[in-house]
């Protein structure tokens, strides 16, 4: 496997590895601002339930927020133990 064919396999992994974390952070601001205003809305229509929203609005944010930190441990493991690396030297050497 010559040193060109690393370096493209690498650098379309971390291609692919930023495209994924970009996804992955805007779906949680997204995720975060729909939570929110829904937060706000649900406060304006009962205020005295605002105990309660409260907690399930840092619920619901939290179990959101585990995506992108899962994708981050995915994106991490893609980029420093790159198994299409190992993959393709299997492939050449038989």
């Amino acid at each position: 496997m010559s040193p060109a064919d690393v370096a493209l396999i690498s650098a379309c992994t971390a291609i692919g590895v930023g495209i994924i974390l970009a996804a992955a952070g805007f779906g949680s601001a997204l995720g975060w601002g729909l939570i929110c205003s829904k937060y706000m809305e649900g406060i304006a229509r009962q205020p005295e339930m605002r105990p309660q929203l409260l907690g399930q609005m840092l619920f619901t944010g939290g179990l959101m927020e585990a995506f992108p930190m899962i994708v981050l441990g995915i994106s991490m493991w893609l980029i420093l133990a790159n198994p299409f690396l190992s993959a393709a030297q299997a492939t050449i050497n038989g």
